[in-house]
C-alpha cells in the first residue's frame, strides 16, 4: 500500500513538473510576409537570437516593411529585402544593433538572417531568405557571419518563386527586379506553443 502512494505520489511530481515546464515555454513567435508573388511565413529563434527578433518585430510592429521590396535577388544564393522602396529609395531604419551570429544557426535553405555592410554590428532592417546552403555566411573564428534568427515555415515555393524573377542594373544596383517584388504588408500571427 505505500509503495502504490510512493509511486502515485512519484507520477504526480512527474506531471506537475512538466505542465510547469510546457506552461513556462516561451510562445513561438512568427511574422507572415504577404507579398505580390504570395505569402511567406518566418518562424523566429527568439531563444537564440533575442536582440535580433526584438529588433525584426519592432520594424513588423511599426509597420516599417509594408511596400517595401526585395531589392537584391541572386538565384542560388538569396532574396533580401527590407530596405527600399519600389522606386529605390531607401527608407530610413533605426541605429544599427550587434551582431549575434554566434549563436551557432547556420545560412541554410530557408534561414532568414540579417544583412549588414562590413562592418560586423552594422544591421538595421534588412533581412535575406537563403536559397541555397551558404556556409561562408557563417560565424568563423576569424569571420563574424551574418545573424541566422528566424527560419521559413510556409511559402519557401513563393521564396524560390522571387529568387528566379529576372534581374537588371538599377539605380546603382545590380540583382533589382526588373518587376518590383513587394513586401505589402508583414505581421505578427498569434503565436504557437511549442
Amino acid at each position: 500500500m505505500i509503495e502504490s502512494i510512493r509511486i502515485t505520489l512519484a507520477g504526480l511530481l512527474l506531471a506537475a513538473v512538466a505542465w510547469s515546464s510546457a506552461a513556462s515555454a516561451a510562445p513561438i513567435e512568427r511574422v507572415v510576409l504577404q507579398t505580390n508573388k504570395g505569402e511567406i511565413e518566418i518562424e523566429l529563434f527568439t531563444d537564440r537570437a533575442p536582440v535580433t527578433v526584438a529588433n525584426f518585430l519592432k520594424y513588423v510592429d511599426a509597420g516599417f516593411y509594408n511596400g517595401l521590396v526585395f531589392h537584391r535577388v541572386i538565384a542560388g544564393f538569396m532574396i533580401q529585402g527590407g530596405g527600399f522602396d519600389p522606386n529605390l529609395k531607401q527608407r530610413t531604419p533605426n541605429a544599427p544593433i550587434v551582431n549575434e551570429s554566434k549563436n551557432g544557426l547556420h545560412n541554410i535553405v530557408g534561414a532568414v538572417a540579417m544583412a549588414r555592410t562590413n562592418a560586423p554590428d552594422s544591421a538595421t532592417s534588412q533581412f535575406y531568405i537563403n536559397v541555397a546552403d551558404n556556409p561562408d555566411l557563417d560565424f568563423a573564428s576569424n569571420h563574424p557571419g551574418y545573424c541566422v534568427f528566424g527560419k521559413i515555415v510556409g511559402g519557401m515555393d513563393v521564396v524560390e518563386a522571387i529568387a528566379s524573377v529576372r534581374t537588371t542594373f538599377k539605380g546603382g544596383m545590380k540583382d533589382v527586379p526588373i518587376e518590383a517584388v513587394i513586401i505589402e504588408s508583414a505581421k505578427r500571427v498569434p503565436p504557437a506553443t511549442p
